[in-house]
């Protein structure tokens, strides 16, 4: 038999999913080896195939060229790229998870229509047949409403322990359905950031070897602005990827969290309406 809230502890443990450490690490490697072999690939430079060929000094012929000589900032910009694509794919599946096999709206619904009938094992049975958090946490509280048709205590007393017992069941799983979300809310600011300040290091290096040229060259600069800009559009695009997605998943959480409250307030109301004790 299970004991008080295993099955919550069950199912929030499946929607923990993969660690952000570990992604952030291979996000990483990752980054580093596409910066290291595909933009740095000596076919996306002019000149590679003649002796002497130097590619910190070469002029790049392709974008993914002009996307290498951005320096040191661009694995790491990829990196929170990574980052973000790896955490949404484990997100999207956690969460598809935690909210169960069926459609959330008609369980929502047909669960209600039994508790109208005070059908309350045709209930637990929806829940065993839904799965995911949201059953889980409603069954916990259809565990408890039955618990308390037994129990010699006052009606408020013994509907505050089932207000208690879906509240502690959500606490439980809530903190699983959250997880890498505030690392993919704070990458949407940093890939921001992260681009501005490899376009601001691209156009101090690029004056400065105009300056120790000692003349104007025009195409020298506006390579090197070409060059230092592509950090911003990197940026910009994993921040804006990183905000969509944050907000797509957090529409999932609150829609998870609605059908829970609104749950848990028609086991309560049912309880209030059908016992006099």
């Amino acid at each position: 038999m299970e004991t008080k809230n295993t099955q919550v502890k069950r199912e929030a443990k499946k929607s923990r999913g993969v660690s952000a450490g570990i992604i952030i690490l291979i996000s990483f490697v990752l980054a580093v080896l596409f910066f290291n072999f595909i933009l740095g690939a000596d076919s996306n430079f002019k000149g590679f195939e003649e002796p002497g060929f130097i590619k910190a000094d070469a002029h790049p012929t392709t974008m993914l060229g002009t996307m290498y000589k951005g320096g040191f900032m661009v694995p790491a910009i990829l990196t929170l790229l990574l980052t973000v694509i790896m955490l949404s794919v484990e997100r999207f599946f956690a969460l598809n998870k935690a909210q169960g096999k069926g459609n959330l709206t008609n369980f929502v619904a047909n669960v209600k229509a039994d508790l109208k009938k005070n059908n309350i094992s045709a209930a637990e049975a929806l829940c065993a047949k839904q799965q995911g958090s949201v059953a889980a946490i409603v069954d916990a509280g259809l565990k408890k409403y039955k618990e308390m048709e037994t129990e010699s205590l006052p009606k408020e007393a013994k509907i505050e322990e089932i207000k208690a017992e879906l509240e502690e069941a959500t606490a439980l799983e809530l903190p699983s359905l959250q997880q890498n979300l505030p690392i993919i809310a704070t990458i949407s600011t940093l890939g921001t950031l992260f681009g501005l300040l490899g376009t601001v290091l691209g156009m101090i290096r690029s004056f400065g070897a105009m300056g120790d040229a000692g003349g104007t060259d025009a195409v020298a600069l506006s390579t090197g602005i070409s060059e230092a800009l592509i950090n911003t559009a990197s940026g910009i695009a994993t921040g804006a990827l990183a905000i969509i997605t944050y907000s797509y998943f957090t529409g999932k959480i609150d829609n998870m969290t609605y059908a829970i409250d609104e749950m848990g307030f028609a086991i309560t109301q049912t309880y209030a309406e059908t016992h006099n004790s």
